[in-house]
């Protein structure tokens, strides 16, 4: 096996590499990591090729011998170079596995915001059979048009393509940080778009938590996963035939509830909460067909989602990072 890395300098990207190269199965696959701005860190069995993939002549170097694809270099809400990463570097890759003599999968890593996440009202769970919806902004359509271009390599060249789904991706505090009202606030939405400054001032004097509240006014629930489970989805997927042209939603079993979360931190640390009413929807991401065909399960729940984030210690050598622009 040798086995093409896209965006693995990123935190998903870091996280599968780590597990991959602990995996017994996989201890003789070499692994080419396709890098642009950032490198991977040296390794005996990785092997790094410097450029973009909206460069087909890269594209071509990097399939070279190449066996197994996984492909999660993205962009956000950078529109001048969106559409060539996402779009023209995908079709390049796909046309590269598609003429390659020793090509054998292709894995997309996709995103919730191809159904919308928060932003598009469905009135059922999320299946893999529901209509794509993405939300503004060019992210949300580029992940949209990378599932539909694997797809449709499927049908054109019978390419063995697989496509995971997971939506907003937690690791160490990020989920603490999505509670702050504070400038260390991770991910969105902002919260001036909903109270005022100096409402957000007096919630971080009292050291409040935002229970955020859906069109309903009920509770939201979103959708989140570890992101441990997502790379031990990853490699369930390599080389798995019945993940042979399949399209996974990769997600905890159960949308967060965030009054569920307020009522867990008011009894274990005696957090208050504030309602913040958004004009979201609540959506569930159905993972039953991820665990049926993929004997996968993701292992981090609400509790120790909450648990890990609270608890973690960073130290003078592990910053927060954000990761896109956007």
């Amino acid at each position: 096996m040798k086995l093409l890395l896209t965006g693995g300098t990123g935190k998903v990207g870091q996280e599968f590499l780590q597990k991959f190269l602990a995996e017994d199965s996989f201890s003789d696959c070499e692994i080419v990591a396709l890098c642009h701005n950032r490198v991977v860190a040296p390794h005996d069995r990785i092997k790094i090729i410097r450029g973009s993939i909206s460069e087909e002549h890269i594209a071509l170097q990097a399939l070279a011998g190449i066996t197994h694809v996984v492909h999660m270099a993205a962009v956000k809400e950078s529109p001048d170079i969106a559409m060539d990463v996402s779009v023209k570097g995908m079709f390049w890759l796909l046309e590269a596995a598609r003429k390659s003599l020793t090509f054998e999968q292709f894995i997309l890593i996709s995103g919730d915001c191809s159904v919308g996440h928060i932003f598009q009202q469905y009135h059922e769970p999320i299946t893999e059979l529901s209509p794509r919806k993405a939300y503004p902004g060019c992210y949300a359509l580029s992940k949209l048009l990378e599932e539909v271009m694997l797809e449709q390599y499927q049908y054109q060249y019978n390419l063995n393509g697989c496509c995971l789904r997971a939506p907003w991706i937690m690791e160490k505090d990020d989920f603490k940080h999505v509670l702050k009202f504070d400038e260390t606030q991770f991910g969105g939405p902002e919260w001036t778009n909903y109270i005022s400054k100096k409402q957000i001032e007096k919630n971080i004097e009292k050291n409040t938590i935002p229970l955020m509240l859906d069109i309903n006014n009920d509770p939201l629930k979103r959708n989140f996963i570890h992101i441990s489970d997502l790379a031990k989805a990853i490699i369930a997927a390599i080389d798995e035939p019945k993940a042979h042209q399949q399209l996974f939603n990769i997600s905890m079993d159960e949308p967060i509830n965030y009054a569920k979360v307020a009522k867990y931190l008011n009894q274990t640390r005696k957090f208050k909460s504030s309602n913040i009413k958004t004009n979201h929807f609540s959506n569930w991401l159905d993972n039953r067909k991820a665990r049926h065909l993929l004997n996968w399960a993701p292992e981090i729940g609400m509790e120790k989602l909450i648990e890990g984030a609270f608890t973690y210690q960073r130290k003078p050598d592990d910053p927060r990072v954000i990761w896109y622009p956007g």
